[in-house]
């Protein structure tokens, strides 16, 4: 079985493609509720992890370290919901949060500009330029925030395996070429992938755990051993590596810990070719 993640701009009907796609596959569909179960495993208000995923980084950047906790938060609770395969997500940043992972289906959804206002005018009540704008806002917010976070740009076609435009194709067409594309062997599962992904949701789970309180952690995992690199001198701080060691063991599923001083790169257990 696959997990698919959907990519769309504000009222380009990508919720409705997605929430058909699931029924169709007997699939679990999500966004928003990745959002609430973060805040509430995290103990963090929804609002700021909705502003960590959705405003301009720029925005974040004046919290301390406020976008690098949110998001870890954020990237644990997208990982725990898809793990288990047979999902669709449709939002920002799942294409992101699952590189490497070859039985991902990446679909971008777009739709004429026009058709989106019309939309924003009959659910705002407001008129065709400020909906023009409100969208174009939109747009361009969520274009700069993959650039900085990821250093990709959303709106390129070469991100996904689908880009379907929403005008002669209605929701129900685009709808059953997902379900289709889906279906097909080079989407399916795999232990080696079903192994790498488990392997993103251990690194993610730990650097939740470690992010409070040593929020420029970087983590991976391969086979339960996790590699944690932070900045620190070990020399000068013999026992800061030793706590952030003992406290990741503390997360289910560790094996064993190495600290690396954060001048080396972490080492990352066998990324795929998609």
């Amino acid at each position: 079985m696959a997990i698919i993640t959907i990519s769309r701009g504000s009222n380009s009907k990508g919720k409705e493609v997605a929430e058909k796609v699931a029924q169709a596959l007997g699939y679990q569909c999500f966004s928003r509720e990745l959002l609430l179960e973060a805040s509430e495993q995290f103990n963090i208000p929804e609002i700021k992890l909705v502003r960590a995923l959705h405003d301009a980084p720029s925005i974040l950047e004046r919290l301390t370290y406020g976008k690098e906790r949110y998001l870890a938060y954020i990237t644990a609770a997208f990982l725990e919901h898809v793990h288990q395969d047979n999902v669709v997500y449709h939002g920002l940043a799942g294409q992101f949060l699952l590189r490497g992972v070859s039985h991902v289906l990446k679909v971008r959804i777009v739709a004429d500009m026009q058709a989106r206002a019309a939309l924003e005018m009959e659910r705002e009540h407001i008129g065709r330029e400020e909906a023009l704008a409100r969208l174009s806002k939109d747009d361009h917010e969520r274009r700069q925030w993959s650039l900085k976070l990821h250093q990709v740009d959303i709106w390129d076609p070469l991100l996904y395996d689908l880009v379907l435009h929403i005008h002669k194709l209605t929701v129900d067409d685009v709808a059953d070429i997902i379900r289709h594309t889906a279906q097909l062997e080079q989407f399916q599962a795999t232990p080696q992938s079903h192994q790498f992904l488990h392997n993103l949701l251990l690194a993610a789970q730990v650097k939740a755990a470690l992010v409070h309180d040593y929020p420029m952690v970087k983590v991976s995992a391969c086979d339960g051993v996790v590699s944690v690199e932070a900045k620190f001198n070990q020399s000068q701080e013999p026992l800061l590596g030793e706590e952030i060691k003992q406290k990741a063991m503390q997360v289910p599923g560790v094996k064993a810990v190495n600290m690396h001083a954060q001048q080396t790169t972490a080492y990352v257990c066998g990324a795929q070719q998609e």
